[in-house]
């Protein structure tokens, strides 16, 4: 019938003192890897913040376009991009730490304005943009008071330099 194999004349086979493949790592050698591997992957995830702290900006050529493509009339779908526009720079600010919350280090906190302060500083600086961006497009419908005729009742009326003689 069959022949059960013997494997003990590979111990002294020629195969034996190749090098390993490329990519193979010894199970001793396996710790200092796993140390480069945390660090590795902390780069990746602050990599990973700083697109998500720019992603703001990035979507302000976009936003630029569309308030174009809305005109500059007061109507209804302009008032909605402008107060879609004014309104996600806030909410965006309100949740700053809990989006940047799977990014934090693994030993600090993950909700503390003090992790990754320089990331929370340029989404923060980003969505600044954003509503410098949806303020430009009030000022140039007419709905921000910025001439002086918009605050003509708050003056007050001189006395006339005429006298009347009687």
């Amino acid at each position: 019938m069959s022949k059960p194999l013997d494997y003990s004349s590979l111990e002294s086979s020629k195969w034996r003192h190749l090098p390993p493949p490329p990519g193979f790592t010894s199970p001793s050698t396996s710790t200092p890897q796993k140390s480069s591997a945390n660090s590795s992957y902390e780069q990746l995830k602050e990599k990973r913040a700083w697109d998500l702290a720019i992603s703001p900006a990035k979507s302000l050529p976009m936003q630029a376009f569309m308030l174009y493509m809305s005109g500059g009339g007061v109507q209804i779908f302009s008032m909605g991009i402008v107060f879609m526009l004014l309104l996600s720079p806030f909410k965006n600010v309100a949740g700053m730490n809990s989006v940047f919350a799977p990014f934090a280090p693994a030993k600090s906190n993950s909700k503390s304005l003090s992790t990754l302060p320089l990331q929370k500083i340029a989404y923060l600086a980003c969505n600044i943009l954003t509503l410098a961006l949806g303020l430009w497009k009030c000022r140039s419908m007419g709905l921000l008071p910025t001439g002086t005729g918009d605050w003509l009742a708050f003056e007050t009326r001189g006395q006339p330099p005429e006298i009347a003689l009687m």
